[in-house]
């Protein structure tokens, strides 16, 4: 893979503005080339001080350093192509270059590619040094909370005091005496390299001490020794009156108090259930922080090495030799020479291991660096093994039908009427995953983060290959219960097990609900609990904080009504039906009726509901104007409803007007808002600024679908039917073309969410953290 290649897809998406441009740079390297093509002198030579290009691999693995320069000689002074010096503006540190060939013939190209590659220089350097001020910033914080953690830990151990006698400091000291001659030997390369001592260093106590010789005398071992025993013994306890614990309402109990304004418990128990929360808490931020920090040393080494591959570039096309000067101004540049990130990430991995993990470093930073999920054979094999039996059923099923004309026109309207609903289900469910498969598929294509916008653990995000895998297994259990049920009806032998023939469908909504619940590692459980947790997230709305996952899937819902329809009907169906010789009056049931209403506007209240909260938390006003668009739509929905259980001219009316109204709303908030589309004055007409398919064609065909799609309400109102189909057939059509419309939407609402990231370099979630000093209080 070429290096161009290879650098952007190590990139932290969110970050991409920031690299080097290197694409950009290599165009005018390409500029130069074409030049020296023209006036007939080609750039053949390479220079001999060029040795072969380190791969990026190597580089990373930590196999290969930049090789310090030698000193400059005279024929090289007299050589120099530039001269590289670095500069302070303002407080930001950057570089300035001085070609000094300028008067050669096409000077000028090469002039214009220096002043351009250090524009892009201090670009990363601002940044990376922006990022190191933050993480700086950060660390500190943590500081204080594992302060307040230590001490906390300290008084639910030991109630009564740390320690109450004579006996057991003497006790502690020996200890300690003993471990410090163990660690003497072992200890002087890293405290060597540790002179500078990050922020979060409260809690190694080990590190703390400077060793300096392994042959000290007895004087100075016992001098390190009390120095140990000072670090062994916690914070004073005295920190505990000035905390206080972060609340956050993001449960019911905690959401009612605040709404009501009455006081929440903020005071210290010294529980042990508190102590596990407030560790649980800090193993979340201390996580996000080294992952921030590894990212941040992947940033510095990745745009060092892109700058030193584009000044070889340049060496080779040029014929000169100036990426020595030049990489040796980036090495002592701060991106270079800085190593803040490097001891900080150490001082995190001991502070971890120790107080997090027990002491087991393989435990410990098998946390801090969760793996990444690798792509399984047996899943593709087993995904087309799955899509292979779904259409061999489908064509064994079509084939049945016709040949031995089992639906004739009366069991047609009969099987319609009945077990069509019931199967109809999986239907959507199927075609809803096909849809999130296809996202997933060009979210990772285009490099949309959708993992971390999400919100997914690190490792256990599913592919497109995963959700594919589990709508086609779904896809044949309902298609193979279809086939039974036939086979079942024909077979004289087992016609009198009527009975549990018309139970097949609900046996395998049984299945399919207990494999949800299952609390046993199998079939991707930590999947399968975050989407129960979001969906009891979204019945709850205002009672929850309303996360991006929250109120996506409740998006999502709502293109699900005719699947709350036909579970609505299993439970009349086998509830109140004659279901052994497929007989129901659900249709004339009152209650039935009733719940229909209940049922087509409830996905729309939970959303209503989550708007209202997210303008009662985030001032948002955007918000209630959403929560105005949902309304609406769930006066058209009510309306269509009434409309088709009584089609009445008065309640046609009605339901077209509202139908108008919340049509047109929520095509514009879905362009406009969501998907960020419609700019007048943006760079790509009509559109907007930045776009992640490079075929802006896309964009108008998926605005114009998702207007057409919008209207299939027209349908329920006009009574439209297409090939003489069935009218529970039309309904089911009409429902499969929204959910259509809604795989359409995900993918570029989510798109403008990344792009919103991008634009705020906002790669990391935010942890909330256990503890609040008095000082803090009213900035928190």
């Amino acid at each position: 893979m070429k290096f161009g290649k290879e650098f952007a897809s190590q990139m932290v998406p969110e970050w991409q503005e920031a690299y080097m441009n290197y694409n950009f740079l290599k165009t005018l390297i390409n500029d130069i080339h074409l030049f020296k093509q023209r006036t007939n002198k080609p750039s053949t030579a390479i220079p001999e001080n060029l040795k072969r290009n380190q791969t990026l691999f190597r580089a990373f693995s930590g196999l290969t350093h930049f090789a310090r320069h030698s000193p400059k000689t005279p024929s090289d002074v007299e050589n120099q192509v530039i001269l590289v010096n670095n500069v302070n503006r303002n407080g930001v540190d950057g570089s300035e270059t001085m070609f000094l060939m300028a008067g050669d013939e096409g000077g000028e190209y090469e002039m214009v590619y220096f002043r351009r590659l250090d524009d892009e220089f201090n670009k990363v350097i601002t940044f990376y040094r922006s990022k190191v001020e933050e993480v700086m910033k950060e660390a500190e914080v943590l500081n204080k909370q594992m302060e307040a953690l230590i001490v906390f830990r300290v008084k639910v151990e030991h109630p009564n005091g740390w320690i109450s006698s004579l006996e057991e400091t003497k006790t502690l000291a020996t200890d300690v005496k003993a471990t410090a001659r163990a660690e003497l030997l072992d200890a002087t390369p890293l405290a060597a390299r540790r002179s500078r001592r990050a922020p979060v260093d409260v809690i190694d106590e080990e590190s703390s001490i400077n060793i300096r010789e392994s042959d000290e005398s007895n004087q100075e071992i016992q001098e390190l020794n009390q120095n140990e025993f000072r670090a062994k013994r916690p914070a004073p306890l005295e920190i505990l009156q000035n905390i206080r614990f972060n609340t956050v309402q993001v449960t019911p109990r905690s959401t009612i108090k605040g709404f009501l304004n009455l006081a929440i418990q903020t005071d210290l128990k010294f529980t042990k259930e508190n102590l596990k929360k407030a560790e649980e808490r800090l193993i979340k931020a201390f996580v996000e922080f080294y992952h921030k920090l590894r990212l941040l040393k992947g940033y510095s080494f990745l745009n060092i090495m892109a700058f030193s591959k584009i000044m070889k570039k340049y060496d080779k096309i040029s014929s000169r030799s100036a990426s020595k000067s030049y990489m040796k101004m980036v090495d002592n540049s701060y991106l270079g020479s800085s190593d803040e990130v490097s001891k900080l990430m150490e001082r995190v991995e001991v502070t971890f291991i120790k107080h997090f993990s027990n002491s087991n470093r393989s435990k410990g930073m098998n946390m801090l660096r969760p793996k990444k999920k690798k792509e399984l054979h047996r899943v593709t094999f087993s995904t087309g093994f799955f899509v292979g039996c779904t259409v061999s059923l489908i064509l064994a099923l079509i084939l049945i039908v016709r040949a031995r004309k089992i639906l004739d026109e009366q069991s047609q309207i009969l099987y319609m009427e009945t077990m069509f609903p019931l199967y109809s289900l999986f239907g959507f469910i199927v075609l809803h995953m096909l849809m999130y498969a296809g996202n997933i598929y060009f979210w990772r294509r285009y490099r949309v983060n959708y993992s971390f916008i999400f919100g997914f653990k690190p490792g256990t995000e599913l592919g497109y290959r995963e959700v594919l895998l589990i709508g086609f297994c779904l896809s044949v259990l309902a298609l193979a219960s279809v086939l039974a049920n036939l086979n079942m009806e024909m077979d004289p032998v087992t016609l009198e097990y009527k009975a549990i023939t018309e139970l097949l469908p609900l046996g395998l909504v049984v299945l399919v609900v207990v494999i949800m619940v299952c609390p046993l590692n199998i079939i991707y459980r930590s999947s399968r609990y975050f989407l129960l947790v979001c969906l009891f997230h979204s019945i709850l709305a205002p009672l929850y904080k309303v996360t991006l996952p929250d109120f996506f899937l409740a998006d999502h819902l709502t293109s699900q009504v005719q699947a709350f329809r036909s579970v609505e009907f299993y439970i009349c169906y086998y509830g109140w039906g004659d279901y052994k010789h497929r007989q129901n009056n659900c249709g004339d049931n009152d209650v039935f009726n009733t719940f229909s209403f209940i049922i087509a506007g409830v996905p729309y209240w939970w959303r209503l509901l989550q708007c209202l909260r997210r303008l009662y938390d985030e001032k948002d006003a955007m918000q209630g104007y959403n929560g105005v668009k949902y309304f609406l739509t769930i006066v058209a929905v009510c309306a269509r409803t009434a409309y088709t259980l009584h089609t009445v001219a008065t309640r046609r009316i009605i339901a077209l007007i509202a139908s108008v109204f919340a049509t047109i709303i929520s095509t514009y908030w879905d362009i406009v808002v969501d998907w960020g589309l419609l700019q007048r004055k943006s760079k790509n007409q009509w559109l907007r600024d930045k776009l992640l398919i490079p075929h802006k064609s896309a964009y108008f065909v998926a605005i114009g679908l998702n207007v057409l799609l919008r209207l299939a309400w027209m349908q329920t109102i006009m009574n439209v039917t297409v090939f003489s189909l069935d009218k529970q057939a039309m309904t089911t059509l009409v429902a499969s073309l929204e959910i259509i419309r809604r795989g359409i939407w995900t993918f570029f609402r989510l798109e403008n969410e990344h792009l919103n990231n991008v634009g705020k370099f906002r790669a990391f979630k935010t942890v909330p953290m256990p503890f609040n000093y008095d000082e803090d209080e009213d900035k928190d």
